[in-house]
């Protein structure tokens, strides 16, 4: 941003302010449907009359612009690359560094176990370096025991506590709680809480046990964990087609135990593709449509609409001191609180594809949005609100309808400068205050907490939100590259909002928020993307606009999109690669401490089938578990 504006604003600016074709304009305009400008209008370059050869300067400018971003994009991909292997290189191992994930196994051979037909296959393409195999299993019934058996346990502390606090000099013996059993507590006999939550923590204990011992024998699926004995040995084993058919024995490197999706696993690949297909029709078919309320919201929210639709609104509409406000922030802010119910379903769609991980389904997620908020928030508006202001007009000249759109991008950007605005004084405003979350957890601690459990449960901050927050800000990103050329004026604020970002972000990244997992970066490629995708858009704008400025040089402006192209398939085939799978390079870096067998099996164990007495048992665990084999020796002996 400081890079383009070092160039856009001394130049661009005395340009447009110096020509007069919005004066021109008002002066032959002879019906009432034309356009209104004001002084801030005159700094972009809808005040550049047609033919004029001030366009010169827009269009080294539009050349400017796309160098630096390709130039800076370059640097920080290189470094972020860097930054990935020096924590893949650590001599802090990872289990998931030794682990890879098989999907999509071959039924089991008559005569084998699921686990015989896993060990024998990688034994024999890796005799020296594999050590043992999970295997996957359905854990859909055993996990809603262990969360009903753990909500009791949790229930059981707070009747304790309470207990605890009823005690008095007075009453030395305290007050038992009490509750009905029936829906909500509100019927149903009273109990004694403690006993009632004691019963159900013993009965649920002994069905958690039989569902894991159901679970790990008759509930295997084709998906199986399998550990090697060096990190070299994994990464290699990761890279490896395994089958000459590409729906068979599928492997990836493993993900951190944290952020797996277990009910994903199982999912065979034809579903998984054909799945994958659906939800990208469905997304289509969203981002186009949403199209229609996300105008009508815009169309809706503007002073004129809301006085005519709500006359009890008049005496606030007319107020001078609040109509500026209104103006300026009213459709912004409909536009954000219509945008707020988005994330959830669109982060439901992408773990619905079957992808293995939490932060693949981020990453998808975060994807979808970025993409939603372009087209209904960038376009919608732009086209939306040109429409509405000059349907009479098009209704008279239909062919005028592609000048009148163009016409109308400078104008626009004085809404995506106060949506900036609004963006970083009231959105980081409340993010490094965070005063929702601080009312929420008083409301909580006071009417709800008993235990010191439930007391940091409402204090935890939670994680980044990275599904949201990266496409809002490559949202930024896409207007400031689509209107640095056209109307400059929108660099300061793009500038100041990442400026605050960098500041507000990294204070809450290193003091506030809590990662659930790390993907070592693995964000960033697609971040790149949509980078590039942003850039490719404002190079076709621009194309498109000079035309409409009528500028015979113009086509000097089509090599720009085909080096977007070019230069991202250059990135991709530089620095892509080593973010999808680790480098035998980096894999083969010396380690200081190498986890035990024992430390990489509890951890790709899921909570609600792991029972911690009997891990220590080898042989016990292999009989209930079908998943460990009588191998017990560590990794690290292995090695040696």
């Amino acid at each position: 941003m400081v890079l383009s504006a070092g160039v856009c604003l001394p130049v661009l600016l005395p340009l447009s302010k110096t020509d007069e074709n919005y004066k021109l304009t008002l002066e032959q305009a002879k019906n009432k449907t034309a356009a209104s400008y004001d002084d801030f209008d005159k700094f972009a370059m809808g005040n550049i009359q047609k033919t004029s050869n001030r366009l010169w300067g827009f269009a080294v400018a539009a050349y400017w612009v796309s160098f630096v971003t390709y130039f800076l994009l370059w640097k920080t991909y290189n470094h972020v690359l860097q930054l990935r292997t020096r924590e893949q290189a650590s001599l802090e191992s990872k289990p998931e560094q030794f682990v890879v994930l098989v999907r999509d196994i071959p039924p089991v051979p008559v005569g084998k176990t699921r686990k015989e037909q896993v060990d024998s296959f990688f034994r024999r393409l890796y005799p020296e370096t594999f050590e043992t195999s999970l295997i996957v299993t359905d854990i859909s019934e055993a996990h809603k025991v262990w969360k009903k058996l753990e909500g009791y346990r949790k229930s059981l502390a707070r009747a304790e506590v309470i207990f605890e606090k009823s005690k008095t000099v007075k009453n030395p013996e305290g007050m038992r709680p009490l509750h009905k059993t029936g829906i909500l507590g509100l019927l149903g006999p009273k109990v004694d809480s403690i006993d009632f939550y004691n019963e159900k923590i013993k009965d649920f204990s002994a069905k958690l046990e039989t569902k894991q011992k159901i679970t790990l024998i008759e509930k295997q699926v084709a998906a199986a964990f399998i550990i090697f004995n060096s990190r070299p040995a994994a990464a290699a084993a990761s890279q490896v087609v395994h089958s000459q058919i590409a729906d068979r024995w599928t492997v990836m490197a493993a993900t951190e135990p944290r952020q797996i999706l277990w009910k994903n696993l199982a999912m065979p690949f034809y579903q998984r593709m054909i799945r994958e297909k659906i939800i990208y029709i469905i997304v289509f078919l969203a981002i186009v449509f949403y199209l229609i309320p996300i105008t009508f919201v815009s169309a809706l929210t503007t002073l004129d609409n809301l006085r005519k639709l709500l006359p009890f609104l008049k005496p606030v509409v007319d107020n001078k001191a609040l109509k500026s406000i209104l103006e300026a922030y009213l459709p912004q802010l409909a536009l954000l609180v219509f945008l707020a119910f988005l994330p959830t379903i669109l982060m439901i769609l992408s773990k619905a594809e079957g992808i293995p991980s939490e932060s693949h389904a981020v990453r998808a997620s975060s994807g979808k949005y970025f993409y939603f908020v372009v087209f209904n928030v960038f376009l919608g508006v732009t086209i939306g609100g040109t429409l509405f202001e000059s349907l009479k007009a098009i209704e008279k000249q239909p062919n005028s309808i592609v000048t009148l759109l163009g016409n109308s991008l400078p104008p626009n950007a004085t809404f995506f400068i106060s949506f900036v605005a609004l963006k970083f004084f009231v959105g980081y405003g409340l993010e490094l205050s965070r005063l929702v979350s601080l009312v929420i957890y008083h409301i909580k601690r006071r009417f709800l907490c008993k235990t010191e459990e439930e007391v940091e449960e409402a204090w935890a901050p939670g994680g980044f939100g990275y599904a949201t927050r990266v496409p809002n800000d490559m949202l930024i990103i896409t207007i400031a590259l689509c209107y640095s050329v056209i109307a400059p004026m929108i660099l300061p604020f793009a500038f100041v909002y990442f400026i605050v970002g960098w500041f507000v972000l990294r204070n809450q990244a290193l003091n506030v928020y809590v990662a659930s997992y790390e993907s070592n970066g693995i964000m960033w490629p697609h971040m790149h993307t949509r980078i590039l995708s942003a850039l490719f858009l404002s190079q076709i704008t621009m194309i498109g606009y000079f035309t409409i400025k009528k500028f015979y040089y113009s086509p000097l402006l089509l090599p720009l999109p085909l080096v977007t192209l070019v230069f991202g398939y250059v990135c991709k085939k530089c620095f892509y690669i080593s973010f999808c799978i680790t480098s035998m390079e980096v894999a083969c870096n010396d380690v200081k401490e190498v986890p035990s067998l024992s430390s990489v099996v509890e951890a790709f164990t899921p909570p609600c089938i792991f029972v911690e007495d009997k891990f220590d048992d080898v042989e016990q665990f292999e009989d209930a578990r079908s998943t460990i084999s009588s191998r017990t020796t560590s990794i690290n002996t292995s090695i040696a």
